[in-house]
């Protein structure tokens, strides 16, 4: 049966579909760089709690784990906080989550308790997966829907910018400050505990930074006058009644939802460990600080490759782009995989490169025709970076009874599935419902 589609008048003070708003996007652009810089910075955050407690690599995943397992328990209410609030208060919101939990670093550095770092990074995921609900949405509709994953890879790169930044900071600050003892695997009790609470000391004044940060954005969050963009909000045909559609009747959606529990946990995976894998006397057998510091080549070919993914999806249909990303990003895991040294180094570190515009554009073709769902979808879709929790423990159960090197076979599957949700799984199929939208002339 054919579904005749509503229409959507837009009044003329409402930001037509047809342009991009500019301010706005750069104004929320600063959110994507804020939450990429603190996602990131566990890369050099785990090395060093893996020394200080003497953990295994299962054990310090407990970090990823604590982190990511936050989208998973908060996406769904912060999609519906979005509904209840808008856009702009949940930004509001979950930047004072995210300074809280910054905060709650300083006392966890020093009580040095890895519990207490642990709730810390709950907390400060948790104001993370307001901000990703809100703000990846409310930037595919800033402007035309032909060039929503153009927008949203574009605004990702700059939260890869602060992916780009957190490893070299991290090893700066946190992993360039330690002083190992050469018997402190010896050390009990007291000698112990104070030992720890020295070594956690330098983890106290990047999260210090990071709070005053968060604390400023939230207060220029609030000030700033967002464009209200009524329009968003009936996307769907007349005579919909949004009680019955579920999220659940749209395969693009969840097979989408799939392919970002995937990939952010191949993401997070390999860069969870690329600290010790540089490590390794079978690839480059560096130091822990230099080897963050080497991170941020990884974390720059995905800035690099979003800008570059920004210009090409203008002429190129995304999901080709996402297809060919997920086979390239297959081959260099691959060629790490059964590859030595150098050479090893090289390709783990160029996967970034083909990672950068996955997350985005999976993102964009999956909530593509959900209209008034898109707050529900957007919700699930940042659910399912769980897998950023579940899947570096699996790597680090590999790591520790096959070794680190072996483990990346783990990551080459996911990209296979990446590479599938490009050719096919992104399909809207017929029976669903279609969007439209005509606007009224000014």
């Amino acid at each position: 049966m054919a579904i005749s589609p509503a229409t959507t008048t837009v009044r003329p003070s409402t930001p037509l579909p047809g342009s991009t708003n500019y301010s706005a996007m750069a104004m929320v652009t600063t959110l994507f760089f804020t939450w990429g810089f603190c996602t990131v910075l566990n890369d050099a955050v785990i090395p060093h709690l893996q020394s200080i407690f003497q953990l295994s690599y299962l054990q310090a995943s407990l970090i990823q784990l604590a982190f990511f397992s936050s989208y998973f328990v908060f996406a769904l209410p912060a999609g519906k906080l979005v509904e209840k609030v808008g856009y702009k208060a949940t930004m509001v919101i979950g930047l004072g989550l995210m300074c809280l939990g910054a905060l709650l670093f300083v006392p966890a550095a020093t009580a040095a308790t890895y519990s207490f770092f642990l709730v810390a990074e709950v907390v400060l995921a948790a104001g993370v997966t307001l901000l990703q609900v809100a703000a990846n949405p409310y930037v595919t509709i800033l402007g035309p829907p032909e060039t929503a994953s153009s927008r949203l890879n574009l605004t990702q790169a700059f939260n890869t910018l602060g992916d780009t930044v957190a490893p070299y900071v991290g090893g700066a600050l946190i992993l360039g400050k330690i002083a190992t003892l050469p018997q402190a695997g010896k050390l009990q009790g007291a000698a112990l505990q104070a030992y720890r609470t020295h070594q956690a000391s330098s983890i106290k004044l990047p999260f210090i930074a990071i709070a005053s940060a968060t604390l400023i954005l939230a207060l220029a969050i609030a000030f700033y006058k967002f464009p209200r963009l009524e329009v968003t909000q009936d996307f769907r045909p007349g005579g919909l009644d949004l009680e019955k559609d579920s999220i659940w009747n749209h395969r693009h959606l969840y097979l989408g939802a799939i392919a970002i529990f995937i990939y952010v946990g191949a993401e997070v995976s390999i860069g969870s460990f690329l600290v010790k894998y540089f490590a390794d006397p079978n690839i480059l057998g560096i130091s822990l600080e230099n080897g963050a510091k080497l991170v941020t080549l990884y974390w720059g070919g995905m800035m690099v490759g979003r800008f570059i993914g920004s210009a090409a999806m203008r002429r190129i249909a995304a999901n080709k782009i996402l297809m060919w990303a997920g086979f390239g990003a297959a081959i260099l895991v691959g060629g790490s995989l059964f590859g030595h040294g150098h050479f090893a180094a090289i390709t783990i570190l160029s996967v970034g490169l083909f990672n950068s515009i996955m997350f985005p554009t999976i993102f964009t073709l999956a909530v593509a025709e959900l209209g008034p769902l898109t707050g529900r979808g957007s919700g699930l879709l940042v659910q399912a970076i769980v897998g950023g929790a579940v899947f570096p423990m699996l790597m680090g159960y590999l790591a520790d009874h096959y070794g680190i090197h072996h483990s990346l076979l783990m990551p080459l599957l996911c990209y296979f599935f990446i590479a599938y949700y490009g050719w096919k799984g992104y399909k809207i199929t017929p029976n669903e419902m279609r969007s439209h939208i005509e606007v009224a002339p000014a």
